[in-house]
């Protein structure tokens, strides 16, 4: 059973960077010198490529069954992608600002910028011990305070805008369905690991996401 559910997470996985790989470059081909679809182009590579490093050891996790042997990619990668995923979360709120013509926006910068390199010093501190097999819950919850805060805060910003574009409308709903999905996971996979099944859900959010911006 265990073996089929782990085939079935990396079929997942392959599906989704081939899906999100095709998004990023049909945004950046159909983006005719238009920035916004530029950089929203550039958004889902990050996205895309970000995730690679982390879903790719757990891809061949899966396939080869030696996890100890990559069990110093899984952690790197996740540490990668922990930083790419805040990348992420800026260039939407760039994007949106193009979208949405937003001229006032001193405050949401200071208070997104703030948090996002808050959120990738954390990350990069040895503290988080990323290779090892359980690294420390209180160090994955330190990280993801910011992160999570980082995430409300664009939210709210596409919440305020949400009838400016049609096609955005629900930007915010995914990324709070996102988070949804991912806290359980940072708070009890360690102890309960099928739970980490939640982070395919939140995949789909961001797919959901990166065809939004396909639509405008």
């Amino acid at each position: 059973m265990k073996r089929v559910f782990g085939m079935v997470e990396a079929i997942f996985n392959i599906a989704y960077l081939i899906s999100a790989t095709i998004i990023a470059v049909v945004l950046f081909v159909s983006a005719n010198d238009g920035l916004i679809k530029i950089l929203a182009s550039v958004m889902a590579f990050v996205l895309v490529i970000g995730d690679a490093f982390h879903l790719v050891p757990r891809i061949l996790v899966v396939i080869t069954k030696k996890e100890d042997r990559l069990r110093k990619a899984l952690g790197i990668g996740k540490q990668i992608t922990s930083i790419t995923m805040t990348i992420f979360y800026l260039i939407l709120f760039q994007v949106g600002v193009l979208v949405f013509k937003t001229e006032d926006i001193f405050w949401w910068m200071i208070i997104i910028y703030a948090l996002a390199i808050i959120r990738i010093v954390f990350c990069l501190l040895p503290q988080n011990k990323w290779i090892e097999r359980y690294p420390p819950l209180k160090w994955s919850v330190w990280r993801n305070i910011p992160f999570f805060m980082l995430g409300i805060v664009v939210a709210w910003f596409y919440f305020v805008n949400r009838t400016y574009i049609k096609e955005l409308q629900a930007v915010w709903l995914a990324i709070i369905l996102s988070f949804a999905f991912y806290l359980p996971v940072v708070l009890w996979s360690n102890k309960n690991p099928k739970i980490g099944m939640l982070m395919l859900p939140k995949t789909c959010v961001y797919v959901w996401i990166l065809v939004m911006f396909l639509a405008i």
